[in-house]
């Protein structure tokens, strides 16, 4: 482990995946936290060991260089403790614009009806919802209904709970392991803190508007398994269909 990401999700932190994956790190963002160590983290969220989960991020973590967003923002000093040479970004963002922003990928997510579907039939995003189910009431002190994705219990609450965590990064990282990453200020402050030179491509910007999930299908292994699992599921679905329509009209 190289880098701990703390930054909250919306705070750019898929922008931050792309910028990192091309300065060569092998990154773990929301969607392999939850689907490569989904029984870990089911641990992790349920028995609220902090021995046990250090250990388990040693040996999570071992072989990846920078891990980020949900669920493992949240307990990035547990992930530094176990990885004590790891430096740490920060993304800020204004709260109002923070909530904004949240709000509306959240509306965009329970509009998308095949990335729900994907999530509640297919072995893969069954496994990923079983992480998140468990990780909201720990992150967001909200305990799911059946729309998960409305995760936000109230705007005042998200907010403070996004202040404080931001205020535990800023007060407890060890300062000289602590980037405040502006993503407007391109590579150079970052590949200046990780001692890299600057590469000669555009600094990226990721999920513009929202569109997570239409970038996702284009770009991630999980995602693009689960696009296939469900055509799988959709076709075994018709067929059991029409067998059982040709049964009845016999």
């Amino acid at each position: 482990m190289k880098i701990i990401v703390a930054s909250y999700p919306k705070t750019g932190t898929k922008t931050l995946n792309a910028a990192l994956t091309i300065l060569g790190f092998r990154v773990y963002d929301y969607l392999e936290n939850t689907y490569c160590h989904s029984r870990e983290w089911l641990k992790i969220l349920n028995t609220g060991d902090r021995k046990e989960t250090i250990e388990l991020f040693r040996q999570m973590y071992k072989d990846v260089d920078v891990v980020l967003d949900m669920p493992a923002y949240y307990f990035w000093k547990e992930i530094h403790e176990a990885f004590p040479e790891a430096k740490i970004l920060l993304t800020l963002r204004d709260e109002d614009a923070y909530y904004r922003s949240a709000q509306k990928q959240v509306d965009e997510l329970n509009k998308d009806w095949k990335y729900r579907l994907e999530k509640t039939v297919t072995p893969t995003g069954r496994t990923i919802s079983s992480v998140i189910i468990n990780t909201l009431p720990v992150l967001f002190g909200y305990k799911p209904t059946f729309n998960w994705s409305r995760y936000f219990p109230n705007e005042t609450m998200l907010k403070i709970r996004f202040r404080q965590h931001n205020s535990s990064v800023l007060e407890l990282a060890p300062p000289e392991k602590l980037l405040v990453f502006n993503l407007k200020d391109g590579w150079s402050p970052l590949c200046e803190f990780l001692g890299l030179e600057v590469p000669d491509v555009e600094f990226p910007h990721k999920n513009k508007n929202g569109n997570l999930v239409t970038e996702l299908s284009k770009e991630n292994k999980i995602m693009m398994q689960m696009n296939r699992e469900l055509k799988v599921v959709t076709f075994c679905f018709i067929a059991i269909l029409s067998v059982f329509t040709c049964i009845m009209s016999l």
